[in-house]
């Protein structure tokens, strides 16, 4: 075992004193070390319940003989930083978090560690380096919130974001407004719909390094306490049979993640963290893999945003399990999992209970996936669309560009109705380098909605949007303008077009003319300090994953 490195031998005498003075006795040493890595904050909703819920992990690896120590990372709620200078930290912040449980975990050589995660770039961060560190490894995830109720209707975070615009437009009352803040998000928990933290929950459970039932149990069920137990438990049999993420994380496993994710038609950011994730377990993942999926892959979900149905549905329906085992005919059902088991064998007893949640393969919500990668003259190097959260019937779209080189040029000029129907809205220099932090942009495209506009206006950026988007919107766009791509070059009135049959983002303008503009063209300068500034430097493109890169 790794941590006899830290305590066995005569040379070993300062560090067993230490250890003794966190509680360790006589019998422990020599059983396994197990790092419970908690990312638990006050300010994530995601996260404030996750100190309750390390306590039952920690139950579990006691149960099962090992020794368990809880460490701590970093968390940030992409809802409370949207919007405003905040949101340029998320996406690092990825890259944070894997470093600190590197340094943590490595720096006191467990033998083992538990990631008690929930949140946007927080479970990504955690897998990465779960991959980096190669030791057995298990993800608790800390399940979805519940639904909030309003009028009636199943409410979340979506509705209070799209509430903006309906003020604007007076579609809603200023005491509605303040009537569905009040119950919108109900406790702790990660936002109700497939958002990116519940797409990453589901991905991750899909390529086995969580145990079966782990993404959608709510965090609020005592389900979740008998999981985070079980996982425990798990831990450290897998530090007895040496079952490491390496063995789990194979490209089959991402192949499994990515074609569950397309038949949930989930977060388009979860595409930026599984090649993350992938970069680091040494799996080449470009987007040519998501876009040869997703054109056999049929959508079988319409969650929240792009349905009415929430991760209670798809719980009651199920879970995963249920899914996977739908889609048994387009899986690797020989993968290893952290169950010590296969694919197959964990979905051998799987059923499906609503057939309007999960959908038969024989009767899909859509014969394709619900995430397309679009190329074409405007991202050469490719960009995203989520299909799935795309009005029905619209399949082509061509207008005008208006032009912003912040988000919030771009939501003032709504919100001032300067924005036209018929137009693309292009908000750029919010890529990786450019923004920098590559933001999420669900202000704007609920304010698009919110304002009665989703079926009439596009947006085209090279920063991202939220999982919790829905509309005509078309993200990571590759080159990003602050590396000169052609997102860079387009000016007011230039016609652009989105086609996703032919699955194309094109600038309508002449190669003459955008070379001239590439002459002309400097990128605007941005002060920088900290963490930004070395982000900015070190990040690779979106179409890679905007993963750190040396150099």
């Amino acid at each position: 075992m790794r941590s006899s490195e830290v305590w066995e031998g005569v040379s070993r005498i300062p560090h067993r004193g230490l250890l003794r003075a966190t509680g360790v006795g006589d019998e422990e040493f020599g059983r396994p070390f197990i790092a419970v890595v908690n990312s638990y904050s006050e300010i994530v909703p995601g996260h404030v319940h996750l100190r309750e819920l390390a306590q039952h992990v920690k139950q579990g690896v006691r149960e099962a003989g090992g020794v368990p120590f809880e460490v701590n990372t970093i968390a940030i709620c992409d809802g409370i930083a949207m919007g405003h200078a905040g949101m340029r930290y998320s996406l690092p912040s990825r890259e944070l978090i894997a470093d600190s449980v590197e340094a943590v975990v490595e720096a006191h050589r467990f033998d083992g560690m538990v990631l008690l995660t929930n949140c946007d770039k927080i479970t990504p961060g955690m897998l990465m380096a779960a991959a980096r560190i190669d030791i057995p490894s298990i993800v608790v995830t800390g399940g979805p919130m519940k639904s909030g109720v309003f009028k009636g209707r199943k409410v979340g975070i979506l509705e209070l974001f799209e509430a903006v615009g309906s003020l604007e437009k007076e579609l809603m009352t200023p005491e509605e407004a303040r009537q569905l803040e009040a119950v919108a998000c109900p406790g702790p928990g990660s936002c109700n719909g497939l958002f990116t933290a519940n797409t990453m929950a589901i991905l991750t459970e899909a390529m086995g390094m969580s145990l079966p039932g782990t993404a959608t149990t709510h965090a609020v069920d005592g389900r979740k306490k008998v999981l985070a137990r079980a996982a425990g438990r798990m831990v450290v049999e897998l530090v007895r049979r040496s079952i490491r993420p390496s063995d789990v994380m194979k490209p089959e496993a991402f192949e499994n993640a990515i074609t569950v994710d397309l038949a949930l038609g989930g977060s388009t950011n979860s595409i930026l963290h599984l090649q993350a994730v992938a970069s680091e377990a040494g799996v080449d993942l470009g987007l040519e893999v998501f876009d040869r999926l997703s054109e056999s892959t049929p959508q079988l979900c319409e969650l929240v945003p792009s349905g009415v149905h929430t991760m209670e549905d798809l719980d009651r329906a199920g879970g995963v399990p249920a899914l996977m085992a739908e889609l048994s005919e387009y899986l690797h059902l020989d993968a290893l999992t952290v169950t010590g088991r296969t694919v197959g064998e964990n979905i051998a007893e799987a059923k499906v209970l609503d057939r309007e949640v999960i959908r038969p393969v024989s009767s899909p919500v859509r014969p394709r996936g619900g995430i397309s990668v679009l190329w074409g003259t405007l991202a050469p190097e490719g960009s995203v669309v989520k299909t799935a959260a795309v009005p029905k019937g619209i399949r082509v779209f061509e207008g005008e560009a208006r032009v912003f080189d912040c988000e919030e040029d771009a939501v003032e000029a709504l919100r001032s109705g300067s924005i036209q129907e018929g137009s693309v809205v292009v908000v750029r220099y919010e890529g990786p380098k450019g923004g920098p932090g590559m933001r999420e942009m669900l202000t704007i495209t609920a304010t698009v909605v919110g304002m009665g506009l989703g079926e009439s206006v596009a947006l085209v950026t090279d920063g991202r949007f939220s999982g919790a988007t829905r509309g005509i919107c078309v993200g990571h766009v590759s080159p990003e303008a602050a590396e000169c791509g052609p997102i860079a070059l387009v000016e007011d009135g230039d016609l652009v077009r989105v086609d996703l049959p032919k699955k194309r983002l094109d600038l309508l303008v002449p190669e003459e003319e955008l070379e001239d503009r590439k002459a002309r063209w400097r990128p605007p300068e941005k002060p920088l300090k900290g963490y930004l500034r070395r982000y900015s430097r070190h990040v690779s493109s979106a179409s890679k994953g905007a993963v750190w890169v040396d150099g």
